[in-house]
């Protein structure tokens, strides 16, 4: 049997950003405290016994999110076509993690982006 290791850690920012083609309340202008989740998988550590260091993952992903975090996310280049719903933003946030922390052996496995408490998306590709 293979070993496999899942790390997570979770970060947050905060945001503005405003629905296109909605037919509610999100059509206009509001923002959010979001939770961002990230996994990383491997089945191999390094000679110190991990797969990566906990504030590595942490500092790629508050690199990304800093550009994210108290911004009106549709004026972002990311977002000027693209819809910033919590499905693209998590996508977004993945696709550049992936860019940054994946080698051979280690890959980001997901990216939850939580919009409220109660509510969040799950990105992930197979």
């Amino acid at each position: 049997m293979t070993a496999s290791y899942t790390l997570k850690i979770v970060t947050d920012f905060a945001s503005a950003h405003t629905l296109r083609d909605y037919p509610g309340d999100c059509s206009r202008m509001h923002g959010h405290n979001w939770k961002t989740e990230v996994e990383v998988v491997s089945s191999q550590l390094n000679k110190a016994g991990m797969v990566v260091d906990f504030k590595d993952i942490k500092k790629a992903t508050r690199e990304i999110t800093s550009e994210l975090d108290h911004r009106y996310l549709n004026d972002l280049d990311a977002f000027k076509e693209l819809n910033p719903t919590a499905e693209n933003i998590a996508a977004y946030i993945y696709a550049e993690l992936s860019r940054k922390l994946n080698t051979e052996h280690i890959k980001i496995n997901a990216v939850t982006l939580w919009e409220t408490e109660r509510a969040c998306v799950r990105y992930t590709e197979e």
